[in-house]
């Protein structure tokens, strides 16, 4: 399955990358799964999307909890609690 992802504010900044398209493994199904698959990518990546971390999440521009199921073509974002302007 192909999805957009986005990051923002310090997330972006911690990451490098303000999007990316990707195609998820077999198996990742949530925006959870897509969060913990994101941390494998290396020490950069846990810490910015670990769970340690708050971070919200929205799935087609709107904020969903981590149990939210994917679908094909969706854009999944990452950001802290509180952006600014």
């Amino acid at each position: 399955m192909q999805i957009e992802l986005r990051f923002f504010a310090s997330v972006r900044e911690a990451l490098d990358v303000a999007e990316e398209r990707v195609n998820v493994p077999a198996g990742i199904a949530t925006v959870g799964d897509v969060r913990q698959w994101l941390c494998g990518r290396g020490p950069v990546w846990a810490d910015a999307l670990g769970q340690q971390r708050a971070l919200r999440m929205a799935l087609d521009h709107t904020m969903v909890p981590a149990t939210t199921r994917l679908t094909e073509g969706c854009e999944v974002a990452f950001f802290p609690p509180v952006t600014g302007g």
